[in-house]
């Protein structure tokens, strides 16, 4: 048995052994006697998620390491800050929001861009036992109002502005807005101000930043429960409420940890980056804690994949400051290939310290994987998890064991997980039968717990479908070598006169035609059979081929490749697609605009102005 088959065994039969280890990695004020009650983890455990990120680093000699890298090509600047001084930024940070009335058990809402000051309000909340909640910089007045007036926030932590490619985006009017319109009321909203858009403050209501941290006394580390809340993050809900995903501390800090090493193959001292977003559960998890829980050295970048300035911009963050795993969308490296095929960028730089590149957040497609892994040279690790787990779900552990890669395949269950695919009636899938991807209670720790102020809603969301597992939302298959494919949410998979059909799979085809940089498949009403897929489609720049051309070849290869049930004869050329700011594409939204159904702008999407243009796509010339 390899070493990952014996860890995931391990993880599974004898989960309290398994864990309890793992905390060993952790420093706690009262160590755990009991690993587990069932959904809870380490419930007579007491630590501080700060202490775990920042101060014991310092203690044991390594203040002088660095601990974050601020890249901001937008601003133009690189900012190294240490262990030592991230720490006494931190505590002072936490200092004010102290004299400010915040203590433990109060949530603070962070409103803030990709700047070291929002990793710093996320630690110096942590520091305190106040709970965080981070929502994504320039979010829309209406969902920051719902937010804020669900999480009920003492203090609101905010920036003047962010900064996009070529504009600069006023944060403050969009709170101020939120504010008018919430029925809660912080006391106090502290501003940081950037000299590219400085705000107008409230008197009486607004602080500024710089001048309030100044004035504070440091604060130490406030000890909670293992099973306290660290933070809420909001995501999405079919209803179009929020739903508050609820983080502990002690299990968070355990997993996250125990990921770092055993996932991801990352050791102490090493530089990680995960091109993301703090305002996203891969920002919380990877750019922020798993990292500085470590004592790795993380990178914060303020800039896009393209466009600041060129698509070499990753190329160039991770050969200058040594970056040893990076992690980010396939989207990201979608974006950089259609704009530089032959990665002409990627041989300006040495590359040669990368050791591998990790992909999350939507199903990586094989041609992107095989482009990615020609033109680095390294491992291309596809991985599978959600806000809700807040850590991979299935993975290839390159720190256990690195297994054969299957392009189209995250690799397998994390231990941890038991993966289980169920069919409508709740009996397990066999082999390469598709079905609803499950994970069997208990979760593992790091896992949600509850919603925020809603168990009821958590029940009803994950865990009454099918008792006894927690319900992804994701279909897929495990075949017959135990490896999991994720092709898309559930309601992703598209009735064709009576045949359940996956849409993932008729984009990994499409994905394939040399011509296409990325693409989309959705489902729309058809009088006659119900549904029929609809392909619209990104072309590689420079590419100048006759859109009727296309849609004739990819045609040919869907028929030839997923057979002509799949009754595909429509592949729309657009010049982009609809995605969130963290790259998922607006498959949902989309249908609706083929179906001719009203919809609404998500809160989430980068540019609402690709919408007008799927709607002409569609209507046809």
């Amino acid at each position: 048995m390899g070493g990952y088959d014996e860890a995931y065994r391990r993880s599974i039969q004898r989960p309290a052994e398994f864990w309890a280890q793992a905390a060993r990695d952790i420093d706690w004020d009262v160590a755990p006697a009991v690993v587990s009650d069932g959904n809870r983890w380490f419930p007579d455990g007491r630590l501080n998620t700060c202490h775990n990120a920042l101060d014991r680093h310092v203690a044991a000699g390594r203040g002088e390491q660095s601990a974050l890298i601020y890249d901001s090509p937008v601003t133009g600047s690189v900012r190294t800050i240490t262990y030592a001084e991230l720490l006494d930024e931190v505590a002072r940070t936490a200092g004010m929001l102290k004299a400010l009335g915040v203590t433990a058990g109060d949530t603070v809402v962070i409103y803030m861009p990709m700047v070291p000051e929002a990793v710093v309000a996320m630690l110096a909340c942590a520091r305190l036992g106040a709970v965080h909640s981070v929502v994504f910089g320039g979010f829309a007045a209406r969902e920051l109002a719902l937010r804020i007036e669900h999480a009920e926030p003492k203090v609101v932590l905010s920036a003047s502005c962010g900064i996009e490619t070529a504009r600069v985006v006023a944060y403050k009017p969009l709170l101020d807005a939120a504010l008018d319109q919430a029925a809660h009321r912080p006391a106090h909203c502290v501003i940081l101000q950037r000299p590219q858009g400085p705000a107008e403050l409230t008197p009486g209501r607004d602080l500024d930043w710089h001048e309030s941290v100044r004035a504070a006394e440091p604060a130490g580390c406030v000890s909670v429960a293992a099973t306290d809340p660290l933070y809420v993050l909001y995501t999405s809900g079919t209803t179009g409420l929020p739903k508050g995903v609820v983080r502990d501390n002690g299990g968070h800090a355990v997993a996250l940890r125990w990921s770092m090493t055993n996932v991801y193959g990352a050791a102490p001292g090493e530089v990680f980056w995960a091109a993301s977003d703090v305002g996203w559960v891969v920002g919380h998890s990877y750019i922020v804690y798993a990292p500085l829980l470590t004592g790795c050295t993380t990178v914060l970048y303020e800039g896009k994949p393209v466009g600041t300035p060129d698509p070499g911009a990753f190329w160039r963050v991770t050969a200058q400051h040594g970056v040893r795993t990076l992690f980010t969308a396939p989207t990201a490296i979608r974006a950089i290939k259609k704009e530089d095929p032959t990665g002409i960028f990627a041989k300006k730089w040495d590359l040669s310290g990368l050791r591998h590149l990790f992909l999350a957040g939507e199903r990586l497609d094989p041609d992107t994987y095989h482009w990615a892994s020609g033109l680095l040279g390294v491992p291309v690790i596809d991985h599978w998890w959600q806000t809700e787990t807040g850590w991979p779900v299935a993975a290839n552990c390159v720190g256990i064991e690195t297994l054969p890669i299957k392009p189209g395949s995250p690799t397998k269950p994390v231990p941890g997980y038991d993966v289980r695919v169920l069919d409508a009636d709740g009996r397990e899938c066999p082999p390469g039968v598709e079905g609803a991807v499950t994970v069997r209670l208990p979760l593992p720790p790091g896992c949600l717990p509850t919603l925020y102020r809603d168990e009821e809603r958590f029940q009803a969301s994950y865990l009454s479908r099918y008792p006894g597992h927690y319900l992804t939302g994701d279909g897929g298959h495990i075949d017959a070598d135990g490896y999991l494919y994720v092709m898309g949410r559930i309601d992703d998979v598209i009735n064709v006169a009576g045949h359940r059909l996956s849409t993932g799979a008729m984009e990994e085809v499409i994905a394939a035609h040399p011509d296409v940089a990325e693409c989309a498949v959705i489902g729309v009403a058809d009088a006659l059979k119900g549904q029929l897929p609809v392909g619209f489609v990104v072309l590689k720049s420079g590419s100048d081929r006759d859109p009727a051309d296309v849609e004739r070849e990819l045609t040919a290869l869907v028929r030839e490749r997923v057979g002509p049930v799949a009754a595909f004869r429509r592949a729309v050329v657009v010049a982009r697609l609809p995605k969130t700011r963290s790259g998922k594409i607006l498959r949902a939204t989309m249908r609706d605009i083929a179906d001719g159904r009203p919809y609404a702008t998500p809160s989430t999407i980068e540019d609402p102005g690709v919408l007008p243009e799927i709607a002409d796509a569609v209507k046809g010339p």
